[in-house]
């Protein structure tokens, strides 16, 4: 192989690397929000069930 070719390879191996981080890096973020959202969604289900039990447990809700 001469130099160009040499060249060549290290661009299209750089320029490889650059889209892998990028794809990655992407992927991450989107599943870091997906596991944030989750937890929200669950904390939430908690929250409702805490005060379901509040209102029962000291007759808030009671007539």
């Amino acid at each position: 192989m001469n130099e160009p070719q040499v060249w060549v390879l290290i661009g299209v191996f750089g320029a490889a690397m650059f889209g892998m981080v990028t794809v990655v890096s992407t992927l991450f973020i989107h599943v870091v929000k997906t596991e944030i959202q989750s937890v929200h969604r669950r904390i939430d289900t908690l929250d409702r069930d805490v005060t379901a039990l509040y209102r029962n447990t000291f007759g808030i809700d009671r007539d």
